[in-house]
C-alpha cells in the first residue's frame, strides 16, 4: 500500500514539474493537458486523476513553487530577534519573487488575463494571498509575545512584503541593464527592517 502511494506521489511530482516548466516557458493558453502528460512521461488519464482540470494544475504548480521556498516554515523558533527572523523571511521572499518561474508567471498573468481572467485569480490565491496570510501569522506572533506592537497583522505583512521588493524586483521585472548586487540588496534589507521594527517598536 505504501509503495502504491509512493508511486502515485512520484507521478504527481513529475506532472507538477512538467506543468510548471511548460506554463512558465509557453504560457497558459499554449500549454495543454496532452502536452503536460507527454512531458511528464505519463498518460493524460493519469494527469486528470491527480488534477481535475488545467486550472487546478496551474494553481497547484504555483502553490508547490511557493512552498519550495519554505515561506511558511518561519516562526519565532527560527531565531531569537525580530530583525533576524525578518531578514530570513525577506531573503526567502525575494528569492522566490525574483525566480525565473515567478517572473514568468507574473508576465503570463498580465498578458493572458483578458482571455483567461481566472488565471490571475488563481495566481493571486495560491501565491500572494497565501504568503500575505502566512506572514500575517508571524506578525501576530510578534505582537502576542510583545516583541513588537502590531495591532493589524495583515496590514503589517503587506507593508513588509512590499517594502522588501524594492529596486531589485523592479529592475528584474523591467529587465534593465543594471541589476542590484547581493551586497546592495542586503544593505537595503537591513535598513528597511530596522525602519520597520522602529515603526512597530515596543
Amino acid at each position: 500500500m505504501a509503495n502504491v502511494r509512493s508511486k502515485s506521489e512520484s507521478k504527481r511530482k513529475q506532472i507538477l514539474v512538467a506543468a510548471t516548466l511548460l506554463f512558465t516557458e509557453q504560457g497558459y493558453s499554449s500549454t495543454s493537458m496532452d502536452l503536460i502528460a507527454k512531458n511528464a512521461g505519463v498518460s493524460k488519464q493519469t494527469v486528470y486523476s491527480h488534477f481535475g482540470s488545467k486550472d487546478e494544475l496551474f494553481a497547484a504548480s504555483i502553490k508547490q513553487k511557493c512552498d519550495s521556498y519554505q515561506m511558511t516554515e518561519i516562526s519565532l523558533d527560527t531565531a531569537s530577534e525580530p530583525a533576524e527572523i525578518l531578514f530570513i523571511l525577506a531573503k526567502r521572499f525575494l528569492a522566490m519573487l525574483t525566480s525565473k518561474e515567478a517572473l514568468a508567471i507574473h508576465k503570463i498573468c498580465a498578458y493572458e488575463s483578458k482571455s483567461y481572467p481566472q488565471i490571475s485569480e488563481l495566481f493571486y490565491q495560491e501565491g500572494p494571498e497565501r504568503i500575505v496570510n502566512d506572514v500575517a501569522k508571524l506578525m501576530a506572533e510578534f505582537d502576542n509575545k510583545q516583541q513588537l506592537i502590531i495591532p493589524e497583522a495583515k496590514f503589517a505583512a503587506l507593508q513588509f512584503l512590499n517594502m522588501v521588493k524594492g529596486e531589485c524586483w523592479m529592475r528584474l521585472e523591467f529587465n534593465t541593464k543594471k541589476q542590484i548586487s547581493e551586497s546592495e540588496i542586503n544593505r537595503y534589507l537591513d535598513s528597511s527592517i530596522a525602519m520597520f521594527i522602529k515603526g512597530y517598536s515596543t
